[in-house]
């Protein structure tokens, strides 16, 4: 199968293009459709080592860092539909369309594209996600017969539910860090995994040049 980047890159845009935005409880966009089928398939048939799916991990995905998987430089050469997928979001178009949309300066940042697998027990607690990172897009790739009910939880200061992102699949909700973008995940049943693309594009302070996408 060849798989053109551009293609790629044209999909996700005329998705962020449709995007639909909400003010409350802070400015946020919700999606759909967001990735190409190929691009869905390679994420879904993808599994890490067992210790990569995160159960209880006492409400910090930071607890479980040394199993986190990233769609990094050597997976792009494993998968080139992974590379289809890094190359559509480092699209110096892909970037203007955000910035147009968001109003978000992402000028001299780095992609970072991180596949978080979750199962039963698994909780997060309220945070913010300010500093490095300048625009977070969580696509949800679930497949649970209750996966729908598996969106992030857009959260108050205090830690209470306010929405959820829905967790259909290939949908997706993007906001830009700031003091007081709250969210996180409650405790809920899972029938089954949990899988969530999260895309970042982070400040050149990141220390973490593992997690990048490209060998900046």
């Amino acid at each position: 199968m060849s798989i053109q980047n551009s293609d790629a890159g044209q999909f996700v845009r005329h998705s962020i293009g449709q995007a639909s935005e909400y003010t409350k409880p802070y400015k946020h966009w919700l999606l759909k459709d967001v990735l190409p089928d190929y691009v869905c398939d390679s994420l879904v048939e993808w599994m890490p080592d067992a210790k990569a799916v995160s159960g209880d991990i006492q409400g910090r995905r930071e607890n479980n860092n040394q199993n986190r998987v990233f769609v990094n430089s050597q997976k792009q050469k494993e998968d080139q539909r992974c590379a289809a997928l890094a190359q559509a979001f480092e699209a110096q178009e892909t970037r203007d369309l955000f910035t147009q949309m968001t109003g978000a300066d992402l000028t001299d940042t780095w992609l970072r594209l991180e596949l978080c697998l979750d199962k039963e027990g698994f909780w997060l607690e309220h945070h913010t996600d300010i500093g490095a990172k300048k625009l977070t897009f969580l696509v949800s790739l679930s497949l649970g017969e209750d996966a729908e009910s598996w969106g992030t939880d857009i959260m108050n200061a205090q830690g209470d539910s306010l929405a959820r992102s829905s967790g259909k699949f290939n949908s997706a909700f993007l906001f830009i860090p700031g003091k007081d973008t709250w969210h996180g995940y409650q405790k809920r049943p899972m029938s089954g995994i949990r899988r969530t693309l999260i895309i970042n594009y982070v400040s050149q302070s990141w220390r973490a040049k593992h997690e990048l996408a490209f060998n900046y």
